[in-house]
């Protein structure tokens, strides 16, 4: 492409760099990892990432995990919806993410 976008010897170039699916994408990995984290979670997913699909829209791949991964991380995600929460929307229970 040329400086004004335009494609030169009718081949068209694009990079992932200049799309928004891909900060979108890399974004939300980063907040999934670092909960994850938080969680003890981060060795059970290793095949997270971000990516992007052929019309370029941001995709999370989460991957493979073992049973016992998913039945924590379902456990989490019950533990989630069920906490109290106060008036502005922050959950009053523990913060340990940790915690059995």
């Amino acid at each position: 492409m040329n400086s004004e976008g335009e494609e030169r010897d009718g081949i068209a170039r694009w990079s992932p760099l200049e799309s928004e699916g891909w900060y979108a994408a890399r974004g939300a990995t980063s907040a999934l990892r670092d909960v994850l984290v938080a969680a003890g979670l981060e060795k059970d997913f290793p095949y997270l990432r971000a990516d992007l699909n052929a019309f370029g829209h941001g995709l999370i791949e989460l991957g493979r995990v073992s049973p016992e991964t998913a039945e924590r991380l379902a456990e989490l995600l019950k533990r989630a919806l069920s906490c109290p929460q106060s008036a502005d929307g922050v959950c009053s229970g523990p913060t340990n993410l940790r915690e059995n």
